[in-house]
């Protein structure tokens, strides 16, 4: 028995290891740029003191790869995302970033080397990924008392409650429990012993809120800053970083929309924009703009039913054939880069409810106008997770997922839905 303890004592120890942000940092920096540069100068050190070529490249790969090692760890934070699947794109995306900084200062620089660095980085970076602790594989044991049972009637996973205050043996088991209750002096206890043993000890709504990318809104709750108001400094950024990309992006997308004015003016009759009165940053309305994807409404239909109208449903008969292709690949929004512009709308955000929706959210939930405390995004959390809602039944978990952003609201958690927006247009998924 005390030789097994050992055991998971050590592999507890290799997985704190290669999970710990420096040690990842070392190991890629080490083989993935160091090592490739002593080869690319065949061990002459010499070289780097006057070979400006040698020496930019160096610097450039070792930036490159910090911040993608440091990009690959903030996403895989994030409920739904698997850090391997980010590493490529990270380091890809911070070597073009650095390729375009030194092509910009003609700077000299030795592309062999970047490239060597980059292959050497990716190599170091999945191998560091084979070897860290992964939370998908996780068990957790619950400690009965308080709330407990409400993460186990709403999660999927491997659990086992936890009868007495006894520590698990598992090299990867987490401790969950509701941390608000007043547990016993001997669970208190076993509480403080597992954390000096390097197991995980969460309050049960971290856990939750961690595997599901939402976030409970029984009531209120405060952000990751102890507070109600989203990072001012980021809002601030933010909207300087949705204007840059609204003027570079402009001249690319013109022969989008373009083309798609045609294709919506040959294929159905009526206006090629659709208009409509929506609720936006701190509970103004403005007119959001969209390609019009379905037929228009018929003038003798059933006006009292606006609630129901505002949700698009699955397979919805009126959906055109060209606008069923543009909710798919999701060209139907790129209009609102007018929006965005006007900053009643951003990239990524919450996406604003029709009026009538807005209203009804208004009086099922007392604070649902906190979601307008940051302005709603052509993309955003809950689209990338839960894709359209098509359904009344729908809409609950669909405000959660838009609270979890408002509390998460960071770069990082943008960056992350970027990367996801990009995966649902290429396989067309999540739309109605």
């Amino acid at each position: 028995m005390k030789q097994a303890g050992q055991q998971v004592a050590v592999q507890r120890s290799i997985f704190q290891l290669f999970g710990s942000l420096r040690v990842q940092l070392l190991i890629c920096v080490l083989f993935g740029v160091f090592l490739p540069v002593v080869l690319y100068i065949r061990g002459d050190l010499t070289v780097l003191r006057i070979d400006a070529a040698a020496i930019n490249s160096s610097i450039a790969a070792t930036i490159c790869t910090a911040c993608g090692v440091l990009a690959v760890r903030k996403f895989g934070e994030f409920p739904g995302t698997i850090g391997a699947s980010y590493i490529f794109p990270a380091l890809a995306i911070s070597y073009s970033v650095a390729m375009v900084a030194i092509l910009l200062a003609r700077a000299p620089y030795s592309g062999a080397l970047l490239m060597l660095t980059f292959v050497a980085s990716l190599i170091a970076r999945f191998a560091v990924g084979a070897l860290e602790r992964r939370r998908q594989g996780s068990h957790y044991y619950l400690v009965p008392g308080g709330s407990i049972d409400r993460i186990r009637d709403d999660l999927d996973f491997a659990s086992t409650t936890l009868d007495a205050p006894q520590l698990p043996v598992e090299p990867d088991a987490i401790i969950v429990a509701d941390l608000h209750y007043d547990h016993s002096d001997q669970w208190e206890r076993a509480f403080a012993v597992a954390a000096l043993n390097g197991i995980g000890v969460y309050h049960y709504k971290q856990v939750w809120e961690a595997s599901t990318g939402k976030v409970r809104i029984e009531h209120l709750s405060e952000n990751s800053l102890g507070s109600l108001i989203p990072s001012n400094s980021y809002s601030k950024v933010k909207r300087l970083i949705d204007i840059i990309m609204c003027l570079v992006l402009m001249p690319l997308l013109l022969p989008i929309l373009l083309v798609a004015a045609i294709a919506i003016r040959l294929d159905s009759p009526g206006s090629i924009f659709f208009t409509q009165e929506r609720i936006g940053f701190r509970a103004k309305s403005f007119r959001v703009l969209k390609f019009r994807t379905m037929r228009p409404q018929d003038d003798n239909s059933d006006a009292g039913d606006d609630l129901d109208n505002a949700i698009t449903k699955q397979d919805d008969a009126r959906i055109t054939r060209v606008g069923r292709f543009l909710r798919q690949t999701r060209i139907d929004e790129l209009p609102q880069v007018l929006n965005v512009l006007r900053g009643e709308m951003s990239w990524i955000g919450p996406r604003p409810e029709a009026r009538p929706l807005s209203e009804w959210y208004e009086r099922e939930l007392p604070f649902y106008s906190y979601r307008h405390i940051v302005r709603p995004g052509i993309t955003g959390w809950a689209q990338v997770n839960q894709g359209h809602v098509a359904g009344i039944s729908e809409v609950h978990d669909k405000l959660r997922f838009d609270f979890y952003y408002i509390k998460n609201f960071s770069m990082w958690l943008d960056l992350v839905v970027l990367f996801k927006t990009v995966l649902v247009v290429i396989r067309g998924s999540g739309a109605k």
